[in-house]
């Protein structure tokens, strides 16, 4: 699996001093540890990025490349900053994101074109977030046929279906799971991302890992491509390393609806069991799901 870490972010509390007053010696020692971990793009998330938002993605680019010769992903909604982007980038850039917004795809689908960058397709329209599976793909086929007039061919599509946080979206959840399982019908030369933290954003700090990690393994047996990751997570990685396959298999068997006496499993392995039918909707999500 493809892996794009996400540490390099505005929101970041490390990182926050560093960004306001472009302090590159902080950066560098995340991008670099961010490669070092093993991680094979670094996304560079400025958020909104409405003052001089240009000028300080071109800077945050060419720092990066400084210490590092990986891949960037552009992460932000200014769209002259993901311009700049594309034209500090020496290596090929991640365009993130383009939605199945008119006026976002009219202003970065000739940039995409323009500059040879991929770009995520997010699953976002004019009426807000996909409520199911089925609007996950009406959107991500306004991506394909708007990316297909410009040129942009399918395998330079990576489809994100927005992954929602668990303890607010439950529901939602398993409408992305099942876009996912459709995602090789609908666009079979296209490749898929998601924002995989996003799933336990809220969810108590010591329990996001698990969280995470128990998705990464369903989303993984369906075909995900990539994710976009805490590059520090080590279980994670070996995970999407294919190093982890008897929990993998573990969870698997709980995808299957096989019934799985937990009194007979490690803790490890229980927890493992137990967040897998959360994220399923077999149990109703709780901040105790770990203990019931």
């Amino acid at each position: 699996m493809f892996l794009i870490g996400e540490n390099l972010n505005v929101m970041s509390k490390r990182l926050g001093e560093a960004f306001q007053g472009r302090d590159p010696g902080p950066i560098r020692q995340m991008a670099e540890a961010q490669a070092a971990a093993g991680m094979d793009m670094i996304d560079l998330n400025i958020g909104p990025a409405r003052k001089a938002g240009p000028d300080f993605m071109d800077w945050l680019v060419k720092v990066v490349q400084e210490v590092t010769e990986l891949p960037l992903s552009l992460d932000t909604s200014n769209i002259e900053a993901i311009e700049a982007g594309l034209k500090a980038a020496k290596t090929r850039p991640l365009i993130n994101s383009i939605s199945a917004r008119p006026e976002r795809m009219e202003a970065l689908m000739p940039m995409a074109k323009k500059y040879n960058a991929s770009f995520i397709g997010l699953t976002l329209s004019t009426e807000g977030i996909p409520r199911d599976a089925n609007e996950r793909g009406l959107c991500a086929a306004e991506i394909m046929a708007a990316a297909a007039g410009h040129g942009i061919p399918d395998e330079d599509i990576w489809i994100d279906p927005i992954i929602l946080p668990v303890n607010t979206q439950q529901i939602q959840i398993q409408g992305c799971t099942e876009f996912v399982m459709m995602l090789a019908d609908i666009a079979p030369a296209s490749k898929s991302t998601c924002g995989l933290s996003n799933v336990s954003n809220g969810v108590p700090a010591n329990l996001r890992g698990i969280m995470n990690r128990t998705y990464l393994i369903m989303l993984k047996r369906y075909g995900m491509y990539s994710a976009i990751v805490d590059a520090f997570d080590g279980e994670l990685i070996a995970i999407a390393r294919g190093r982890m396959s008897e929990l993998e298999a573990l969870v698997h068997r709980v995808m299957d609806g096989e019934s799985v006496d937990i009194s007979r499993l490690s803790k490890e392995e229980a927890d493992y069991v137990k967040t897998a039918r959360v994220l399923m909707g077999q149990v109703l999500y709780s901040d105790s799901w770990l203990e019931i």
